[in-house]
């Protein structure tokens, strides 16, 4: 058996009809998981549904939508699956969002509060409403896709950065309260990744040519670059890691 096999598990992935969610998801199914798609809107699950039925044939995945900045609807993808396929072995809390672009003084409150919102405190909700079954199993393990910008300060999206810096630390906690149960939580700090969600940072030749003159590789990442350390959190191959960062940026951190 392959270290990354995951034959028999459940995974759900939020913020997986496209990037790094998405690659996410492709991958995890690849490796046997059935898998959970889920954003908030159905019709883009769905097109991804179809996508891994069309390879690797049907029932390997469903969509169940679901906003992140609404507790009962994160309640509804929990339950839903468990209904669905029994139970959820893997987490990857994907979903996060950044609706200002430049100081933190002209954002206002709703902005700031939408950012703390859906990146922290929804990230402790849906894992609230699915830890609970993992630790009766004594089996788990959950994935905060986070930020490298949680290691440093941003003149233009300092609020992301600060609500990614406290997932790393949600991490941490949940992995000491986890850990006698044998559940792991770690966190992916992707650097800058050529997603829909980045576009503001990637599309600006002159921000691209900054970020890159910083980085050994000398590129951005693509969404199918973090795939692979999540499918390794996940698995047997990763079981004696939790409460972890792990860096993907092509090297920007250490310049």
């Amino acid at each position: 058996m392959s270290l990354f096999d995951l034959d028999g598990k459940v995974a759900v992935v939020t913020g997986s009809s496209r990037g790094i969610g998405r690659a996410i998801a492709e991958r995890m199914a690849e490796q046997g998981a059935k898998v959970v798609i889920s954003s908030r809107k159905l019709a883009p699950c769905e097109e991804v549904v179809a996508a891994i039925g069309a390879k690797l044939g049907k029932g390997r995945a469903i969509a169940i939508p679901a906003n992140i900045s609404s507790k009962e609807q994160l309640q509804h993808l929990a339950e839903e699956t468990t209904r669905v396929f029994g139970k959820i072995d893997v987490l990857v809390c994907n979903a996060a969002s950044n609706p200002a672009y430049g100081p933190m003084h002209k954002m206002s409150d709703d902005q700031f509060n939408k950012v703390l919102g859906n990146n922290i405190v929804a990230n402790h909700w849906l894992i609230n409403f699915t830890a609970p079954q993992m630790i009766e199993r004594k089996d788990g393990a959950i994935i905060i896709v986070s930020s490298v910008g949680g290691l440093k300060g941003s003149p233009v999206i300092g609020a992301y950065c600060i609500s990614k810096a406290a997932d790393f630390q949600l991490a941490r906690n949940l992995a000491v309260e986890f850990g006698p149960h044998n559940v792991r939580i770690n966190c992916i700090a992707p650097g800058l990744i050529k997603t829909d969600f980045a576009r503001a940072l990637w599309e600006n030749p002159d921000t691209l040519k900054a970020s890159t003159a910083r980085t050994p590789l000398g590129r951005i990442g693509e969404p199918d670059e973090i795939a692979g350390a999540a499918v390794f959190l996940a698995s047997k191959a990763g079981s004696y890691m939790t409460g972890q960062i792990v860096v993907i940026d092509g090297g920007a951190t250490i310049t």
